[in-house]
């Protein structure tokens, strides 16, 4: 975020080249020295620190409340404006008093259109046209369209029900009469609600395109992760209960909810797919050769008059099995980790053959069929494990490499000495690590240049600096008195 944000600023900067106002940063306990990077490159601009996250209403709230011009823009760190926007916009609110509220035109990193720069209010049908879809089929319909206002021209001046809180110009005397953000939101839902007051209060709500803002969508907030989504939907709920009646609230809530488990149903599925995707592709390339090895030996070879050399309930039971064992040696082998090692898939293979071997010396006499037909199924497995592995690397399909090198990321707990001490220790071992520094114990502890915040912090510092394992590991890792985070 310590990039974007200082791409943001500078951009805020030129755009005001030709205007009075002031600009001020409100930092919510950030982690990835945003604070220290304001300081020394805009040190004209008003910060605001807060020792904890206090949410997106709180910090926009204590920044309009230190603004003292006639508009206000609340702006999302992850954006870049054009040099004109803010005259453009600013204009645009002078020569319309009857304008609230005004929002722009946003495209994604890649230029795409954002469709909430636009959006209606999320009444009860329009959010069930939201959840089950209906607004993507007809886009052009001005009830099923209704959410993100999609029936109206991108590229026209309109009037909207709901404004972005990526990018929102409010007139200071509205304010006056709405009131703040609501703090009740902890974020999102909070420009919704006060796009909502504006409208109630006789102002107008305008989406204005004659200018266009970058919105890295996303950096600010994982928009794609299950946590984003429990957030979201709880946002909506407590709008619901604002500003409708029992009975719509009650309805629009059930379809929030149904939407909650839809989602996390589909993200759960999605996991599990991913996970057994290629499991699954191993275990069917497996069968085919031996099915394959099995056809060529009874015709090719053994001409059998009797007809089939390999009893079909033998076959329906053993191939499988060949398979499940191949495929469980070289996992426990670390034959499915990422970057993938193929010394590790061959001694897999290997292991899981003399298994084989060994268990079919065991059988009776008339349960062995074929020893060439293991033999030659691991040089076939052999050659399945690596043309897919060679396929998923020129591809990078999920990421499979076969040369890349597993660097784990490690934060200590402690103290500096304490990071020192366990960084030296590591060192001596062969294990591959990076060392991204210690975060503190206390709240407001010794700082150095390996500091990554402290343990009140450990929400952000986790995927700011990607370390390797979940936070609840780390948690209890360091109620264990450990000291070390993989």
């Amino acid at each position: 975020m310590l990039h974007f944000l200082e791409q943001c600023l500078h951009s805020v900067v030129k755009a005001m080249k030709n205007l009075e106002g002031e600009i001020i940063v409100v930092d919510n306990n950030s982690v990835d020295g945003s604070t220290a990077m304001v300081k020394e490159k805009f040190p004209g601009i008003l910060l605001i620190e807060n020792k904890k996250n206090t949410g997106f209403s709180v910090a926009n709230n204590q920044g309009i409340l230190q603004s003292s011009g006639d508009f206000i823009l609340l702006l999302n760190p992850d954006t870049v404006i054009q040099e004109d926007t803010l005259e453009k916009v600013i204009y645009f609110m002078e020569s319309h008093p009857d304008a609230g509220g005004l929002g722009v035109k946003m495209v994604d990193g890649k230029g795409n259109f954002l469709p909430e720069s636009k959006r209606g209010l999320p009444t009860p049908a329009v959010a069930f046209y939201k959840i089950f879809g209906v607004a993507k089929l007809f886009p052009k319909s001005k009830r099923f369209g209704a959410y993100h206002l999609t029936y109206l021209d991108n590229n026209q001046i309109h009037i909207v029900d709901v404004l972005s809180g990526a990018f929102m110009v409010l007139r200071k005397k509205a304010l006056e009469k709405t009131g703040l953000l609501d703090e009740t939101f902890f974020m999102y839902g909070e420009d919704i609600d006060l796009s909502y007051r504006l409208q109630q209060a006789g102002y107008k709500n305008y989406y204005f395109p004659e200018t266009t803002i970058i919105h890295y969508k996303g950096e600010s907030t994982k928009k794609s992760s299950v946590n984003y989504v429990f957030v979201f939907y709880k946002a909506m709920k407590i709008f619901a209960l604002k500003h409708f009646n029992r009975k719509n609230a009650g309805i629009f809530i059930f379809f929030i909810n149904l939407a909650i488990y839809l989602r996390a149903g589909v993200s759960i599925t999605k996991r599990i797919v991913q996970q057994v995707l290629v499991p699954l592709l191993d275990f069917c390339l497996i069968l085919s050769g031996l099915y394959t090895l099995r056809y060529v030996y009874e015709t090719k070879v053994k001409l059998l008059e009797s007809g089939n050399y390999f009893q079909e309930w033998m076959i329906s039971v053993a191939f499988p099995c060949y398979a499940l064992v191949w495929m469980a040696s070289v996992f426990l082998n670390g034959g499915y980790d990422r970057p993938v090692r193929l010394i590790k898939i061959i001694r897999g293979l290997i292991i899981g053959t003399g298994l084989i071997l060994i268990a079919y010396s065991l059988l009776p006499e008339n349960y062995r069929f074929s020893r060439a037909i293991i033999l030659l199924g691991t040089f076939t497995t052999l050659i399945s494990y690596l043309l897919t592995r060679i396929i998923f690397h020129l591809f990078r399909i999920k990421s499979y490499s076969l040369f890349g090198k597993k660097t784990k990321r490690i934060g200590i707990i402690g103290n500096p000495e304490e990071f020192e001490r366990v960084k030296s220790l590591l060192k001596e071992t062969d294990a591959s690590v990076n060392f991204l520094g210690f975060i503190n114990t206390e709240e407001n502890g010794f700082r150095t240049k390996n500091y990554l915040g402290n343990i009140t912090q450990l929400d952000e510092i986790i995927p700011i600096n990607q370390l390797d394992k979940a936070y609840d590991t780390i948690k209890q890792t360091f109620v264990n008195n450990k000291a070390v985070l993989e």
